[in-house]
């Protein structure tokens, strides 16, 4: 099976600074192929290949669940321990087929919040793929999430869905530890840490004056409501990672 030299899945939740980390990646050199560069809810685009969107999509229908329900299970323990969700013949076939459309490429990303989801399977079609990932506060992305008119998604929901992804992104990085950045640093930090980023991954350096993350890029101003244990608790293992 041919397939690039490199595969790189950026990790993270909807509304969390995927598409920011995966457009400065773009910046020095990741090749993304056909991906969205505009997005009515995402300024400069959100950076994702529909391939892989609809790849994905499929996968999750099979499952009976959809990205804002991605579990079909009602207890918090097999939220927690329930296994990935299961891909078919069809949907390898369909994965090996988009790596052979990049396979001359020495280095090709992708980001899909979805992934979080998936990564059994990618693993089995990849295995060496690589990863890195970003975390925001759980407040500003359920906050994001309630203020997209199409979704209006209640701050609870949105709170749920951030543990969800969350601790599948977390459970990743215990069993493969990976760079993993936070939207929510100042603009001078994060763009500190992707240049180290930059150079970790043996991309180019980040053009000077062209930055692709600046502050505008957050809508959201953090409120002080409490967050629910599981969340706040989540969150402050994530802080405690040091990149």
């Amino acid at each position: 099976m041919r397939q690039p030299e490199r595969i790189l899945c950026v990790l993270g939740m909807h509304r969390s600074g995927t598409s920011c980390l995966t457009g400065s990646l773009q910046q020095g050199g990741l090749f993304l192929g056909k991906h969205h560069t505009w997005n009515e809810y995402n300024r400069k685009g959100n950076r994702e290949n529909q391939d892989i969107v609809d790849l994905h999509e499929n996968i999750f229908k099979a499952n009976g669940v959809s990205w804002h329900y991605p579990v079909r299970c009602s207890s918090w323990y097999e939220r927690l321990f329930k296994p990935q969700l299961k891909w078919r013949n069809s949907d390898y076939e369909q994965a090996r087929k988009i790596l052979d459309d990049y396979a001359d490429q020495p280095i090709w990303g992708f980001k899909d919040p979805r992934a979080l989801m998936l990564l059994d399977g990618w693993l089995k079609v990849a295995p060496h793929m690589e990863f890195v990932g970003i975390y925001r506060h759980p407040m500003a992305v359920a906050q994001s999430l309630h203020n997209r008119e199409a979704l209006k998604l209640e701050i609870a929901h949105g709170l749920e869905l951030w543990l969800q992804y969350n601790t599948a992104l977390f459970r990743q990085f215990r069993k493969t530890p990976f760079p993993l950045l936070s939207f929510d640093w100042s603009e001078e930090k994060f763009h500190d840490k992707l240049e180290q980023l930059h150079k970790q991954l043996g991309l180019a350096a980040l053009p000077e004056g062209q930055r692709f993350y600046t502050a505008e890029l957050h809508n959201e101003k953090i409120t002080t409501a409490a967050l629910p244990p599981k969340v706040q608790a989540l969150y402050e293992k994530f802080q405690e990672i040091e990149y």
